[in-house]
C-alpha cells in the first residue's frame, strides 16, 4: 500500500500536469481567436500567460514567493472567469433582445446560452484557478513539517 504522503504527492504533481496543459491549451486557444480586440479581452490572456510563467517558474525552482504568485494568479482567474461569464451572457442577452425584444425568461436565457458569443467559456478561468489553487493546498500540505505525535488529517 502506498503512503498517504506519496498519494497526495502523485495527486499534486498529476494536477500540475494537467493545470499546465489547461492553461497552455487555454491559452493558445485565446490567441488562435484573436481574443484581444478590446481591453477586457486581454484580461484573460494576460492571466494565462502569467499562469504559464509562473507555473513554468514553479516547476524549475521551489521558492515561496513563486508559489504565493501561482496561487494568487489562479485566485484571480476565478475572478476574471466570473466576470467573463456575466460579460458573455449579458452581452448574448443584448444581442437576442435587439433580434428579438419579446424574448423573456427561459427562452431569452435559452438563446443567450447558446448565442454567438460562447456564455459559458469564461468558465475554463474558473476551472483552472480551482484546479490550481488545489495543487497549491496540496503543495502547501506537503510542505508543513508534520510533528510524530498529531496525527495526519
Amino acid at each position: 500500500m502506498r503512503p498517504p504522503f506519496a498519494t497526495a504527492r502523485l495527486a499534486r504533481r498529476a494536477l500540475f500536469a494537467i493545470l499546465l496543459l489547461g492553461v497552455a491549451g487555454t491559452l493558445a486557444e485565446l490567441l488562435l481567436l484573436k481574443h484581444f480586440e478590446d481591453i477586457w479581452q486581454f484580461v484573460p490572456v494576460t492571466l494565462l500567460g502569467g499562469a504559464l510563467a509562473l507555473l513554468i517558474l514553479n516547476a524549475l525552482t521551489d521558492v515561496r514567493p513563486a508559489r504565493l504568485a501561482l496561487d494568487g494568479v489562479m485566485a484571480l482567474c476565478i475572478a476574471a472567469g466570473v466576470v467573463g461569464l456575466a460579460m458573455h451572457l449579458s452581452g448574448n442577452i443584448e444581442w437576442e433582445l435587439e433580434r428579438a425584444p419579446e424574448l423573456t425568461g427561459w427562452p431569452l436565457l435559452r438563446d443567450a446560452l447558446m448565442g454567438a458569443t460562447p456564455s459559458l467559456a469564461p468558465g475554463a478561468m474558473i476551472q483552472l484557478g480551482l484546479i490550481g489553487l488545489l495543487h497549491g493546498y496540496l503543495r502547501h500540505r506537503e510542505l508543513q513539517p508534520t510533528s510524530p505525535s498529531s496525527p495526519e488529517s
